[in-house]
């Protein structure tokens, strides 16, 4: 793994094998690393998506998490997750241009290319001040698990043969670039976001807790938060919660 060019003051550990990215770069935040460091591996042997699931990790994909130290205020943390998919977006149009139009963002966290979840985001943080900031980074460049809720697919099975370490050099680019333009506020990010943004104006359900609603995937607000329009016409602002997408025609009912 490499940098790309003209990634001044910021460090990587390339791992053979780890546990998890984000488990490790927090291993060296708790030493005293402060970053911008990224750790990568070219396997893991307990990786862990959002609300505490496995991810696979067979050799061959992407595994990256970026240390920060006081990225800014602890309650805009969270937007990281739009800044990640945004970078990592760019890096693969930047290596296989012919997937563009079938990319697509789904709130909060993942990347899909022709509706089916090609990349994750975790974004897991420790302290107050200062506010330590791991923000692990899932690709499927070759592999990609079997068929869930939501299904899953490759790079190599959308027809780019991209490798794992020409996507984390494009990547660590694309990744500074978005950093320094979420910096100045989330404005630019919450826009180029919803550019890209799949299902927007279309049914989604929501799940949180032990309930789910239906609605209209209206908007994501300043803070990154995204906003339903109920069947009833009112609106409900989620912080968090797994989001599904409705096929034209379907019903659900909130409960």
């Amino acid at each position: 793994m490499r940098l790309a060019p003209g990634a001044s003051g910021v460090a990587l550990i390339a791992c053979d094998t780890v546990a998890s990215t984000n488990e490790e770069a927090l291993r060296h935040a708790r030493a005293g690393e402060t970053g911008p460091l990224w750790v990568t591996a070219r396997a893991q042997t307990a990786g862990r998506g959002r609300r505490g699931r496995a991810w696979v990790s067979e050799p061959g994909n992407l595994f990256a998490t970026l240390l920060l130290t006081d990225p800014a205020p602890p309650e805009r943390a969270a937007q990281l997750s739009f800044v990640a998919a945004l970078a990592v977006h760019d890096a693969i149009v930047a290596l296989a241009p012919p997937l563009a139009r079938r990319l697509a963002l789904k709130w909060p966290n993942d990347v899909l290319c022709a509706g089916d979840k090609l990349a994750g985001i975790l974004i897991e943080a420790e302290g107050t001040r200062p506010l330590i900031v791991a923000v692990g980074i899932g690709v499927n460049c070759r592999h990609h698990p079997a068929a869930s809720e939501l299904p899953a697919t490759d790079l190599a099975t959308a027809g780019a043969a991209v490798t794992a370490e020409a996507l984390f050099e494009a990547l660590s680019g694309a990744m500074g670039r978005r950093l320094a333009e979420w910096q100045d506020g989330f404005a630019a990010t919450r826009a180029a976001w919803l550019a890209r943004a799949g299902a927007l104006g279309g049914e989604l359900k929501v799940r949180l807790g032990g309930r789910e609603l239906l609605g209209r995937f209206e908007a994501v607000d300043e803070a990154g938060r995204l906003v339903l329009r109920r069947p009833d016409g009112g609106r409900e602002t989620i912080a968090a919660g797994e989001v599904f997408p409705v096929a034209p025609g379907a019903s659900a009912v909130g409960r």
